[in-house]
């Protein structure tokens, strides 16, 4: 790399962050990627690791691995705690400074309790492998415990309550049912598997909330055909060790919380002193660059971008590409002495799972599917998607090992800590 080369540093190997570097490949810039972990997770599949239809390694990929042939190409394995706007570069919490002369900011979002009480230190969250890993485990051994002790099923050993009914909330509850029936009752055959719950408690009316009627109403009815139980429109009013506590007055007895009920900016955001709007992002002009920094541009979860009507962009992984994507252009427009222009997100459509031969799709052209066709354009989409020709074999093998035997291979404890609030307020990137 040449000593002269601008530098573009990006924070983050997220979606947006690892297309961004990618894109930059033939052109005059030096790439600085930097990250707190060696590699990028796939986190839309995140919830089949939790419930044992995938390995963590699976939905993985180590970032120096992705950019052998890139040339131009840096990875920092790091953690980020500030940037110094005076010098121009990068602060790591070891100490070192790296410069920049361009500046994205990728580190995408954390989990959002709300302020409610309990839910950073008794919620199980699910962002990160290590949240999933440790999720994981602690559903065994739930398990575990109430086969060698069937008389604390009463305690709510088996009660699995996911709060949130978004996409990642439908798909963990559906994930969750499957893997009770299929699995653990073949697993624990002196266990009474049909007291083991799985309430999906969510504070608006109805589950897929930007979907369309027709997909919220399809989505209501397939969870409780499979036996998920629904808490509409009763938000939670507190999470103790033993309990969630609804607004209504009702305790739901359990030891397993899943918190799926948002997402806020990551905790960088807040430690660099530009202007944040709801939910701690970051607010950027209409070509995502920092007003008054035009050399730092935020793309992802972090920035604060709007559609045409002022509303903020969804917090979605497509978001965060097409960001990349606009970002690249703009740097080279930068370069060449022109003017930037503004971002304009293009929906592409959005589809969830709900399980076995169930799904949603809504595509840009007003077309919905669900049923058997929207759960196998799931599956493709997904697999597409994965990075590395060898995660999406795995993948596929263990897909179709699933669907033909209705086992799974992955139902190992590990002693993981997942990542509770406290631990992600000091973790930033």
């Amino acid at each position: 790399m040449k000593a002269a080369a601008p530098r573009v540093v990006i924070i983050g190997a997220g979606f947006g962050g690892l297309t961004l570097a990618r894109l930059l490949r033939r052109t005059p810039f030096e790439v600085v990627l930097i990250d707190r972990q060696n590699y990028h997770t796939f986190q839309p599949l995140l919830y089949q690791v939790a419930t044992a239809g995938l390995e963590p390694e699976e939905i993985a990929h180590a970032v120096r691995g992705i950019f052998q042939q890139q040339r131009n190409f840096r990875f920092i394995m790091g953690t980020v705690v500030g940037v110094d706007w005076e010098a121009q570069a990068v602060c790591l919490e070891d100490g070192d400074r790296i410069p920049f002369t361009y500046l994205v900011l990728a580190a995408g979002a954390t989990t959002n309790d709300f302020g409610i009480e309990g839910v950073a230190q008794h919620a199980f969250p699910l962002k990160t492998l290590e949240d999933a890993i440790a999720l994981r485990s602690h559903i065994v051994r739930q398990f575990e415990a109430a086969d060698r002790h069937p008389e604390r099923i009463r305690e709510g050993l088996l009660n699995v309550v996911v709060v949130g009914g978004g996409p990642t909330g439908i798909e963990m509850a559906g994930a969750l049912v499957e893997w009770f029936e299929l699995v653990f009752r073949k697993d624990y055959p002196q266990l009474p598997i049909n007291r083991a719950r799985v309430l999906l408690v969510e504070a608006l009316d109805t589950v897929l909330p930007t979907y369309s009627v027709q997909l919220q109403r399809y989505a209501r009815k397939q969870l409780r055909q499979r036996g998920v139980e629904l808490h509409l429109g009763n938000p939670v009013a507190r999470i103790t060790s033993e309990a969630v506590y609804l607004q209504s007055g009702e305790r739901i007895p359990t030891r397993t919380v899943i918190w799926a009920a948002g997402v806020r900016a990551c905790p960088l955001a807040d430690r660099l002193g530009l202007p944040q709007t709801r939910g701690g992002r970051i607010v950027v002009d209409p070509d995502l660059r920092v007003p008054g920094r035009a050399n730092v541009f935020v793309i992802g979860d972090l920035a604060a971008s709007q559609d045409e009507a002022g509303r903020l962009h969804p917090q979605m992984a497509p978001v965060a590409i097409q960001g990349a994507r606009h970002v690249a252009r703009q740097l080279q427009r930068l370069l060449a002495g022109q003017e930037t222009e503004p971002f304009c997100y293009r929906h592409r459509g959005a589809m969830a799972t709900i399980g076995r031969h169930a799904a949603v799709a809504e595509l840009p052209s007003g077309v919905r599917l669900t049923g058997p066709l929207a759960w196998l354009a799931w599956l493709v989409l997904h697999l597409i998607e994965l990075i590395g020709f060898r995660n999406r074999l795995q993948v596929l093998i263990n897909w179709a090992w699933n669907y033909f035997t209705y086992d799974r291979s992955a139902r190992l404890i590990f002693h993981v800590q997942p990542l509770r609030q406290e631990a992600l307020d000091a973790t930033v990137a």
